[in-house]
């Protein structure tokens, strides 16, 4: 009985220590993520009043049918003096009649608020005959403000909002979508690329890296110091680099004969997604060479004396013993490179905003241009759940090919 009790007290202890790590996993990872999975079931539009929000049932915009009824008010009074005949200066005050008693529920409200069915019934109405008043009137007289009350009327009608509900019909739209398309297209063509030539070069930077040499830690140093900048900084140098107008790196190209002038570099679409992986290729190859460092210094330095004693030469040295015992680092350098390439963002925000024509438009790129450019973050989310599809997609597969690899060397 007394066990009993003490593995409750400890069981208790111990989830009182991660209540904090998993109160912080909640905020600050698992919330956004829920909050974003939200928004792609709306039509979410933050520049469109009827869509500023997330409205699962219809909803009644108090602030603009006040600003409304007052216009309507003030010019519909004025516009009487216009009015000659009797009948229609009666049907004009109950109008403004039927406006104010439909305003007096609201008068201390502000916002966006619920509306029944009835009260909805009611603004319908108020829209409608006013719309029918001031047709009638206008056929009749010449108003003062005949072309302005129309329009407000109108928004008598916007200030019920509907709801913005939309289901999989985000989804349904993005499956669709030719710059979806294009995008992924360009995520994929950057991710492959750049992590294949990153993993060539870095494999040989860690191999030269990992021999004795005199000053060995300086040039450790050294070599991971295009790492260390930040890739904004990073990608703002590579610009003036390759500016057409005065780039070292354009002009070189050129007179290489890459390209017939420098100004093609960025301008034209090969020529832009060139340069965004040469400038990534610069910028993170030390950190391939810095994971696969890690490797080669695990592997003992007897494998390679018996394999020289046997007469292996150095490539099948390399071969028979380096790669074989580094698969698991190359795995882990390329699911941590794969990852962050898939999501790249300041790099080609800086260098070429995803242009020219959408050409280096990376899916990162184009949820930001959706969600803060157009202001529709219900779509921009579906763009950015895609993005998170596609990465878990490549994690299960680099961590199943990590795993079968560890189980093998067991």
């Amino acid at each position: 009985m007394r066990g009993e009790r003490m593995k409750h007290k400890l069981g208790v202890s111990g989830w009182c220590y991660l209540l904090p790590t998993l109160i912080l996993i909640a905020v600050f990872s698992l919330w956004p993520v829920i909050q974003s999975i939200t928004y792609t079931f709306f039509d979410y539009k933050l520049n469109d009043p009827q869509k500023s929000g997330l409205y699962l049932n219809e909803r009644f915009n108090v602030d603009l049918f006040h600003e409304t009824a007052i216009y309507i008010e003030l010019f519909l009074t004025e516009d009487m003096q216009n009015i000659t005949e009797n009948d229609d200066k009666t049907k004009a005050n109950t109008i403004l009649n039927q406006i104010k008693d439909a305003a007096k529920p609201y008068v201390n409200q502000k916002g966006v608020i619920k509306i029944t069915k009835e009260e909805r019934s009611n603004i319908t109405d108020l829209y409608q005959n006013t719309k029918l008043l001031l047709a009638e009137l206008s056929t009749k007289y010449t108003l003062t403000h005949q072309d302005s009350l129309p329009l407000l009327v109108e928004d008598f009608n916007r200030s019920i909002i509907p709801s913005n509900f939309i289901g999989l019909q985000a989804y349904q739209k993005a499956f669709g979508d030719k710059y979806i398309h294009t995008a992924l297209w360009n995520t994929i063509l950057f991710t492959v690329v750049s992590v294949a030539i990153e993993l060539v070069l870095g494999l040989g930077l860690a191999l030269i890296l990992n021999k004795a040499m005199l000053g060995q830690g300086l040039i450790r140093t050294t070599s991971l110091i295009p790492w260390a900048i930040p890739t904004a900084v990073a990608a703002l140098m590579w610009s003036y680099l390759y500016d057409g107008s005065s780039g070292i790196i354009a002009h070189f190209f050129e007179n290489l004969g890459l390209i017939s002038q420098s100004q093609d570099l960025l301008l034209s679409q090969g020529g832009a997604m060139v340069s965004t992986i040469l400038a990534d290729v610069w910028k993170t190859t030390p950190y391939m060479a810095l994971l696969l460092l890690a490797g080669l210094q695990n592997i003992p330095k007897s494998l390679y004396e018996a394999a020289s004693i046997d007469g292996a030469s150095k490539v099948k040295g390399f071969f028979t013993i380096t790669l074989p015992l580094l698969k698991s680092s190359i795995l882990v350098a390329l699911l941590f490179r794969t990852l962050d390439a898939f999501r790249v963002f300041d790099l080609i925000f800086v260098l070429t905003g995803g242009g020219p024509g959408g050409a280096t438009e990376t899916m990162s790129i184009y949820a930001y241009k959706t969600m803060f450019g157009q202001t529709n973050f219900g779509y921009g989310s579906v763009v950015v759940m895609i993005m998170f599809l596609c990465v878990a997609i490549i994690s299960i597969i680099f961590v199943r090919l990590l795993g079968t690899n560890l189980l093998d060397r067991d």
